[in-house]
């Protein structure tokens, strides 16, 4: 039904953000809501998935992503939850390889994703992942300054945003001291190390 939406970004929280279209608010779920900043103007690319007695919209950075999401839910065992923890990270790169070279070890890693439904993955997308799609990176737009006063909320949205996307509190708590001495700029840049060490 909708393509994209373009808007304001009027909330940002782990797990959705809101987009102001002419005074309307959409909610979006998306993979990394910490890659928007508020009060930016944005386009964002919608799926919109009916339910029985739910209506989601999901949001994606761009039609890439968007297309990589319809891909990852076309395959069994695949929910849109599952395919938002897959695509957190904002470059793909790591994903479409290890669905081009087999490798079932890397796709485990995501929460949701066993032995069986990684291969199920690799069976059923292989094929269909473009070659351009190998060379596409994701460019990390925002930027947010760091609070120096003992606890710092932007780690903690980054570790709120993990646990979002469906990570374990236990999974979390043990890579937490090494992204707090880190101190980075943004919770999305914290969400990108926590995947990338969670893996």
């Amino acid at each position: 039904m909708f393509e994209y939406l373009t808007g304001k970004i009027t909330y940002l929280c782990p797990q959705y953000l809101v987009l102001e279209v002419q005074q309307v608010g959409y909610r979006l779920l998306v993979a990394n809501p910490y890659r928007y900043q508020l009060n930016q103007t944005q386009t964002l690319y919608v799926e919109q998935i009916i339910r029985d007695n739910d209506q989601t919209l999901y949001g994606f950075y761009d039609l890439q992503e968007k297309e990589l999401f319809q891909q990852l839910t076309s395959v069994a065992g695949i929910g849109p939850k599952s395919a938002l923890a897959i695509l957190a990270d904002d470059d793909h790169t790591g994903l479409i390889n290890a669905i081009v070279a087999n490798d079932v070890q890397f796709l485990t890693q995501f929460p949701g994703v066993g032995k069986k439904t990684a291969q199920q993955i690799i069976l059923d997308l292989k094929d269909k992942i473009h070659r351009t799609d190998q060379q596409r990176v994701v460019t990390n737009l925002f930027a947010a300054p760091v609070a120096k006063n003992g606890t710092d909320p932007i780690l903690a949205d980054g570790l709120a945003a993990l646990k979002a996307l469906g990570y374990t509190d236990s999974a979390i708590k043990k890579i937490a001291p090494q992204l707090a001495q880190m101190e980075l700029t943004d919770a999305g840049s914290y969400v990108k190390a926590g995947l990338k060490l969670l893996q």
